[in-house]
């Protein structure tokens, strides 16, 4: 061994600390990234107002065919009975409304 080996600092090898620090820095973040977002979008609950739709309705029409839906979604005008729904309107005149329970 030389004078020069002997006072002199060897070079480090690479140190392999530090990357696999980072690398288990940032998985436990984003671990914990993702389980936060579940946890937020979990507890976001949207709900619809209830509707009163009245009792069920079943309307006989003259042609022999029925028409199943709720009190609310009939009405009368200029003496005709219709039917409006959510995207269009029946013309019931001639039909009987019978109030009863329907599955």
């Amino acid at each position: 061994m030389t004078r020069f080996e002997l006072y002199h600092q060897k070079s480090r090898q690479i140190s392999w600390k530090g990357p696999i620090y980072f690398l288990l820095t940032f998985i436990i973040v984003t671990a914990g990234f993702f389980v936060f977002r579940y946890y937020y979008l979990s507890t976001i609950k949207i709900e619809s107002p209830d509707e009163n739709l009245g009792s069920q309705v079943v309307i006989h029409l003259p042609d022999g065919k029925e028409v199943f839906t709720y009190e609310n979604y009939i009405f009368e005008k200029d003496g005709r009975t219709y039917y409006k729904g959510e995207r269009n309107t029946i013309d019931l005149t001639g039909g009987t409304v019978i109030y009863e329970n329907w599955e």
